[in-house]
């Protein structure tokens, strides 16, 4: 069946999902995170409490979503294209979720179909809503049915220089390492898969480059403070080969930031950054 419209505002769910201690710190280094940011990368250091880095979101948020429901597509046509998350309370070292989601949107590119999903987790110690993420899926080959071609709006960032910056290389073997977190797509560690897409080598996963983005954030408007970091959504707009090196560039003030992240060659990779945080 192909793409089926008509399935915006289907809901899907409730499914679990329980991470342990040691799935946070694997997904900490698997984004960067050393011996400098001891609270997200270890559990035993003297006087230092693990906390969790609020994009680890995106491993254990996202479920429920009625996938069966959009109908069908080629997945080796298929880009992530953006992705939010909105955190309630800060992430636990440990715990389990309830998620349910839904088809928030379905738009009709003409060459492709956009799909958006939107997902809520509920911390089953507490009851209480933890975090909601928000995925945009854009679908080569899909769309043309003749359907609404969906909102176009983009950021302008300001014409001044960043009021925060942050710097991060990543590692040869970053994704070897990003992908134990449960992303094991072949495009990121088989060269040879790699070149059927076309490129020189495995790319790095378009999350990882999100939780480098996001680690920046909160190191630069949050004072490494979880507790603090609200909200973050971006688009992915260029694929990232380990061992880049990643400046993120923030414009913020009043709690809220613009963003973008580039490469080396000064390559925006990811774009329309929005971020909430308490000031």
């Amino acid at each position: 069946m192909p793409i089926n419209p008509e399935s915006v505002g289907t809901t899907g769910g409730p499914s679990s999902r329980s991470w342990t201690s040691k799935d946070a710190l694997l997904y900490a280094v698997g984004v960067g995170a050393g011996t400098s940011e001891l609270q997200f990368t270890t559990e035993n250091t003297k006087d230092v409490a693990q906390r969790v880095l609020p994009t680890f979101a995106v491993i254990i948020g996202g479920g429920g979503i009625p996938m069966q429901a959009v109908g069908s597509f080629n997945p080796a046509l298929m880009v992530h294209g953006e992705q939010g998350i909105e955190l309630l309370d800060e992430i636990p070292p440990d715990g389990e979720i309830e998620s349910t989601g839904r088809i928030a949107a379905i738009w009709d590119k003409g060459s492709a179909a956009v799909l958006e999903f939107e997902s809520e987790s509920v911390n089953k110690a507490t009851g209480k809503p933890l975090l909601r993420t928000r995925s945009v899926l854009f679908c080569r080959g899909e769309g043309g049915w003749g359907g609404e071609r969906g909102p176009s709006e983009r950021i302008t960032f300001p014409d001044a220089e960043p009021t925060h910056q942050a710097t991060y290389a990543t590692r040869e073997d970053q994704a070897l390492t990003y992908r134990l977190s449960g992303d094991r797509n072949p495009l990121h560690s088989d060269p040879s898969f790699a070149a059927l897409g076309g490129f020189d080598k495995p790319i790095l996963h378009g999350l990882c480059t999100y939780g480098f983005t996001g680690r920046a954030l909160l190191h630069e408007l949050c004072g490494g403070d979880p507790a603090r970091f609200r909200a973050m959504n971006a688009r992915f707009s260029k694929p990232v080969m380990p061992g880049d090196v990643l400046t993120v560039s923030m414009w913020a003030g009043g709690g809220e930031a613009l963003f973008r992240t580039t490469n080396q060659a000064g390559d925006v990779v990811i774009d329309q950054g929005r971020c909430r945080y308490e000031a």
